[in-house]
């Protein structure tokens, strides 16, 4: 038998929900190898196809949604016409809430979420849809290696014409912060903790604050093109801006606040959406 690898054949740009850390965007390489006989062009797969099957597959019902631990006990998922209640209580007895079209959701049958239960998943779906010659695939997830600050947030879109328009999908980033021409790990793991595990939300999005059970809560919602959507969060770990949370935006929040904090000063903020794309602001 021979073996076809492809490595970083996409990266998985999505969000999570964990017992405890709650609504958590990740962003991970996905490597894919393929074993079986050679075809008749002596080829496990041609790399066009692998592309076109694995990588459409993949980026269309995993990437850029909320990914749901459908075996956790505390996870309860209700079908209505189309549209997903997804309802899911945290270890601390704190809860999410999440409501929209059935294809912003995928259910993976484990009980958390992580690289290996994910590949899994994925790994089950790909089989059907590969050529007979391929007897076994292999698919591995894999975080960017970061040295330095990172976070992980969710957001949506309601303006985009994509995916991103889901209101819980998320990544894990780096970040870097220039001040007066210096770059200043100091800043950016003070960001990188300010924005850790949170979701960033738009202030026009916030349909209501309420208490329940002695724990604060956002209620968003809107209007998008695939549909409406509504998410309910601990207020605790939501941070709150006044545009859409586009990485231009968020770039250029960082260094307007920044600039507030320390008026004397000049800064560069590279502000990264998942792997190797972002955006620059200068203030």
């Amino acid at each position: 038998m021979t073996i076809l690898f492809v490595n970083r054949l996409t990266v998985i740009d999505a969000s999570l929900l964990d017992p405890l850390r709650g609504l958590l965007g990740q962003s991970w390489y996905l490597d894919v190898e393929l074993e079986g006989s050679l075809d008749h062009q002596g080829m496990v797969l041609d790399f066009g196809e692998v592309k076109k099957q694995i990588k459409r597959c993949v980026d269309s019902e995993f990437d850029h949604r909320l990914l749901i631990p459908a075996a956790y006990s505390g996870c309860r998922i209700e079908d209505h016409d189309g549209r997903r209640d997804v309802y899911f209580q945290l270890a601390s007895g704190a809860r999410i809430e999440h409501r929209g079209p059935a294809d912003a959701c995928a259910p993976i049958d484990a009980e958390r979420i992580d690289e290996t239960t994910l590949a899994a998943a994925i790994q089950h779906r790909l089989k059907p849809i590969l050529p007979d010659n391929v007897l076994r695939i292999s698919v591995n997830l894999h975080a960017e290696e970061i040295v330095g600050a990172s976070y992980q947030y969710s957001h949506g879109l309601k303006h985009h014409e994509g995916n991103c328009q889901r209101i819980a999908h998320g990544h894990r980033s780096r970040i870097y912060i220039f001040r007066d021409g210096r770059r200043s790990p100091e800043l950016e793991s003070d960001w990188a903790q300010r924005w850790k595990d949170s979701y960033l939300g738009t202030k026009a999005d916030l349909k209501r604050e309420f208490t329940l059970d002695r724990t604060a809560y956002y209620h968003f919602g809107y209007i998008s093109r695939q549909g409406g959507f509504e998410l309910i969060l601990p207020k605790r770990s939501c941070y709150l801006i006044d545009t859409d949370s586009t990485v231009e935006n968020l770039a250029r929040h960082i260094c307007t606040i920044l600039k507030r904090e320390h008026p004397a000063s000049e800064f560069r903020v590279a502000a990264f959406e998942g792997v190797d794309k972002g955006s620059i602001s200068e203030c």
